[in-house]
């Protein structure tokens, strides 16, 4: 990896500062990317392998009695986050790991600061992750196997910088997977499959380990990797800074589910 990171450097490629982390809480993970899209000025890669225990994690704009099952989810006490950026809705657990790139809007050349063109790019970035692996495809906003998707997507574009964050089914508990109701605005290429026929397993394909290395490996392609820590990371702290990511209440929570059952 190191000769991948001198190269990029000698190319004078962009700089991008990359922090890996472990079983870090999603909403913790997600008020840190939320604090670097707005404070900082440089470029960041986080690797997050796995969270606690299961949450649901929704966009900024679903509506919550459209995506979940809502008193499955109040009986077995399931946190539900919304959070700063777009995109649908997910469950994730120790088994998802995420990867997040927030990037200034002139660092990637060819990257336009618009959903598509960043979404395209991405898909470039990963068909090398995952070269001689399996059959990896962008599938409208999606990673997919074949036609199975893997890998869900959000992004937030701000004046100078864009996010694109990725959440990855490395494995997950086919009981998490009920919490979930079926979205009416779904992908074309979904049909009607349940979440079950739709997603599929990373596990099956490549350790976990091994697509964090790829993933590193394909970014130092594209930019001069620098690993830092995270207490090294200079922006505001949680407290001093108002995020638009929240975890939802359970009052909320059951007035949704008052709704519904009305």
């Amino acid at each position: 990896m190191m000769s991948v990171m001198g190269k990029a450097s000698e190319a004078g490629l962009p700089l991008m500062k990359l922090v890996k982390l472990r079983g870090v809480p999603i909403l913790q993970q997600l008020h840190l990317e939320e604090r670097l899209l707005r404070t900082s000025s440089d470029n960041w890669c986080l690797i997050n392998d796995g969270t606690s225990s299961p949450t649901i994690v929704m966009g900024l704009s679903g509506k919550l009695s459209e995506l979940v099952e809502v008193k499955p989810v109040l009986q077995d006490h399931i946190p539900i986050i919304r959070r700063f950026t777009g995109g649908g809705t997910v469950i994730v657990d120790q088994n998802t790991i995420f990867v997040t790139m927030i990037c200034n809007k002139d660092a990637v050349s060819n990257v336009q600061p618009f959903p598509r063109s960043i979404m395209e790019w991405s898909g470039l970035l990963y068909n090398k992750v995952f070269e001689g692996i399996a059959d990896f495809h962008l599938r409208e906003n999606d990673y997919v196997f074949g036609d199975r998707k893997f890998g869900g997507n959000a992004q937030s574009i701000t004046k100078n910088r864009w996010i694109h964050h990725t959440s990855f089914l490395w494995d997950y508990e086919v009981k998490n997977m009920s919490y979930l109701r079926l979205p009416a605005k779904a992908p074309q290429y979904r049909l009607t499959r349940s979440h079950l026929d739709f997603v599929c397993r990373m596990k099956e394909y490549l350790s976990r380990s091994e697509f964090i290395e790829r993933t590193i490996k394909a970014i130092g392609g594209q930019f001069s990797v620098k690993s830092t820590g995270l207490e090294s990371i200079d922006v505001p702290s949680v407290s001093e800074y108002v995020h638009t990511t929240r975890l939802l209440t359970e009052k909320e929570i059951q007035e949704t589910s008052c709704t519904i059952q009305t």
